[in-house]
């Protein structure tokens, strides 16, 4: 299978400060992927060097077998919805999507006015009067009626209410079935990945934490429960993430691929915000994704 995003080593640079370090991922094509991590992790700095809105400062980073916005055949494969999912207040929706005709080679009239329709948009309404959930609607509408292979959002329901956040993230499912999208999806709501991802990549520090199949993911991680002890004294297979003590009693969360046999413990599973949270707490016990390798 081939992948949609390859990054080998990649890192950005702000002065001083960087914003991603030692980035090495391989997502596979097909997948809906979720991008998670805590404000300020590098989740936009990863997704603005796959669109090629910024240069990377080390490494290396090809998106669909190319490298990012390095000409129109290159350009024309991803769409992109922004964080705050920009449209132009002024315009219409009709003139959205006439905009969308002219920028854009592969675009899809018939599929962008479907969609507006379900929708229940008038098309003579400015985007500066729609709600927020509906410019999210517009805005993804642009994104897949220039029939991308890969769709990149950069955290495009933050700012919606639960109601219209569902509806976006529904309308997304179904334009991946029927368009057959590969989708990059960043966001800080586990509940809204869990969802619909089935691809999970964590970033923590500007790091990537872990990144695989959410199934292979949940099954490689147990919560171990039982008599107090040191994490140095586990096996060495087992990965610890995090760790939390009482006097009498510890609680690991490790990655392991082995069985485990001490009977002193109570071995449970997790669920996704159990797996993407214990990655996102300091432990200084936890593994790097390179050490995992």
């Amino acid at each position: 299978m081939s992948a949609v995003l390859q990054a080998e080593g990649l890192g950005k640079k702000y002065g001083k400060r960087w914003a991603l370090s030692g980035c090495t991922l391989d997502i596979p094509e097909g997948r809906i992927v979720g991008l998670v991590g805590p404000n300020g992790a590098g989740k936009t700095t990863l997704l603005n060097l796959a669109v090629g809105q910024i240069e990377p400062s080390a490494g290396s980073i090809r998106v669909l077998g190319g490298s990012p916005a390095s000409g129109p055949e290159q350009l024309a494969k991803v769409g992109y919805v922004a964080q705050d999912t920009p449209t132009y207040a002024g315009l219409s929706i009709a003139e959205h999507l006439k905009l969308g005709a002219r920028l854009n080679p592969g675009w899809d009239g018939a599929l962008a006015r479907e969609r507006i329709e379900r929708l229940g948009l008038d098309p003579a309404h400015r985007a500066g009067k729609l709600s927020g959930g509906q410019r999210a609607q517009l805005a993804l509408t642009l994104g897949i009626a220039k029939r991308p292979e890969l769709l990149i959002l950069d955290e495009p329901v933050a700012a919606l209410d639960p109601l219209a956040r569902r509806e976006f993230l529904q309308g997304l499912m179904e334009a991946a079935v029927e368009n057959s999208l590969s989708v990059v999806l960043s966001s800080h709501l586990v509940s809204d990945l869990e969802r619909m991802c089935d691809y999970l990549i964590v970033l923590v520090k500007s790091r990537v934490q872990v990144a695989g199949d959410v199934d292979e993911l949940l099954a490689a991680h147990h919560r171990l429960t039982g008599p107090r002890r040191d994490a140095a004294t586990l096996p060495a297979d087992q990965h610890v993430v995090s760790e939390s003590h009482t006097d009498r009693q510890s609680t690991f969360i490790v990655r392991t691929d082995g069985p485990i046999h001490d009977p002193a413990w109570t071995v449970g599973r997790i669920g996704l915000e159990d797996l993407v949270l214990a990655y996102m707490t300091p432990a200084p016990t936890r593994p790097t994704l390179e050490a995992i390798r």
